[in-house]
């Protein structure tokens, strides 16, 4: 399993990223669940190069533009560079101010080239019962992956993040039947797209209001193999709750 901290711009202070940081590199090796810290830009390059730790480490976003005149950009390079891992891409807060099919696809590009393993974050803004939001889904994933050679589509982590479900409470969240029949749809995407078995490794992880109270349901939900988890990471009680619920 995999839990991949999101703390937004919830953490502003270096005080709190180091007690996060400090917390999530006691439970680590306590635990089987593979920890990944994604925090603002600053405290990924205060953090990450210092890192001796089993935590990993992931950038929030990734710029389209491989360097140059590109004021407050922050480079797949740079991002490697800074110790990161992992970047989000096509979050659905970036997808808001903007970001369109076409700049996920090239994000990811820039990730791969530099050794990082995109999170490639699709999901739907409100469920319909005629199941539009099953075709959206589908081209959010299609759209990103199409353009990669087979062997780079593979390298990609998919979290499906609902967007009604974001920001809210567990009983807010999706349902472990509704999620699985979900994991299920993105995993028969993944085959049409992807060569042999390379669907089957591919890891899904889902975000929208996890906490202690529903992960573990939602941890046994078909395939499922871990959360992108946002306010619930910035509570170190919480979070620590969350890691051993999933474990």
């Amino acid at each position: 399993m995999i839990i991949v901290a999101n703390w937004k711009a919830y953490v502003e202070t270096t005080e709190k990223a180091r007690t996060l940081f400090s917390r999530a590199k006691k439970i680590a090796p306590k635990t089987r669940v593979r920890i990944v810290l994604v925090p603002p830009a600053p405290f990924l390059g205060m953090l990450a190069p210092k890192n001796k730790s089993s935590v990993a480490f992931g950038a929030q976003d990734v710029s389209t533009m491989p360097g140059g005149a590109h004021t407050g950009e922050s480079t797949a390079q740079s991002i490697a560079g800074a110790g990161a891992s992992y970047v989000l891409v096509g979050h659905s807060e970036r997808r808001a101010r903007g970001e369109s099919l076409a700049d996920t696809a090239q994000k990811i590009s820039h990730a791969l080239a530099h050794d990082l393993i995109p999170i490639l974050c699709v999901g739907e803004r409100e469920r319909d019962t005629e199941g539009k939001y099953l075709a959206f889904v589908r081209e959010e994933i299609t759209a990103a992956l199409t353009p990669l050679s087979p062997k780079d589509r593979g390298r990609v982590i998919i979290a499906y993040e609902p967007i009604w479900a974001i920001g809210k409470t567990a009983a807010d969240a999706i349902s472990p039947m509704d999620l699985s029949e979900m994991i299920l749809y993105i995993r028969k995407v993944l085959a049409e797209i992807l060569p042999g078995k390379s669907s089957a490794r591919t890891k899904v992880l889902y975000g929208g209001s996890v906490e202690p109270a529903n992960a573990r349901q939602l941890a046994g939900s078909a395939r499922i193999d871990g959360f992108l988890v946002g306010h619930a990471s910035v509570e170190p009680a919480q979070f620590v709750e969350l890691v051993h619920a999933i474990s």
